[in-house]
């Protein structure tokens, strides 16, 4: 006897497929009809769920920034732990996640989110704000505890680690994956932080 999948069930599905697909096809020549027929519906069926294309989007992007907010709250766990030691667990399972959704950073550099889709498009740039506010805090309570450099501009540092995340992404992509990312990601931060650390030179 067959089960009809309720309405949330199905909703999770065309998240789960277009994720899926935006990997394989790529964002920008994804359509509904291919997401229909990978989960099973017609067309009309897709639009009962979600009344246009954008509207899917949409939930991809809240999905993806909830999966993000959850493992930023975990990895900031801990008020014993170093400040700098949480960082590094903020970024190392933010590149995890990146690791497990392959079709992260084609959305993020995809013209549905640049140019088609201005929904989408503020929906990224808000998460991206809110892990720059967990890493500026992060970095401001270890400053405070004298481990970063007292000239450095922790706003600045911030965008800095979120460059690092994000060039990496690119070019683990178009790689073909074949780099470890999380490896690489923690070697580049490294990097970064003996920046953040060294003393500065006394004038005169």
């Amino acid at each position: 006897m067959r089960v009809r999948k309720t309405a949330e069930v199905r909703r999770q599905e065309i998240i789960e497929t277009t994720l899926r697909l935006a990997d394989e096809v790529g964002p920008d020549r994804l359509t509904t009809e291919m997401i229909a027929r990978e989960v099973g519906l017609s067309q009309p069926g897709i639009f009962r769920h979600f009344p246009k294309k954008e509207n899917i989007w949409e939930a991809v992007a809240l999905v993806l920034s909830e999966r993000m907010r959850k493992i930023w709250e975990e990895a900031k766990e801990g008020e014993e732990r170093p400040p700098l030691e949480r960082l590094r667990e903020l970024v190392r399972r933010h590149l995890q996640l990146i690791e497990q959704t392959p079709a992260l950073p084609a959305i993020l550099f995809s013209r549905e989110m640049h140019l088609e889709n201005e929904a989408l498009r503020k929906a990224f740039f808000g998460t991206m704000q809110k892990f720059h506010e967990h890493l500026t805090e992060l970095l401001s309570k270890a400053k405070e505890r004298g481990e970063l450099r007292p000239d450095l501009d922790v706003d600045d540092a911030g965008y800095l680690i979120i460059a690092i995340i994000q060039s990496l992404a690119l070019r683990w992509s178009l790689s073909g994956r074949s780099m470890d990312l999380v490896k690489t990601g923690e070697r580049l931060l490294k990097t970064q932080f003996a920046g953040f650390t060294c003393q500065v030179a006394e004038k005169g």
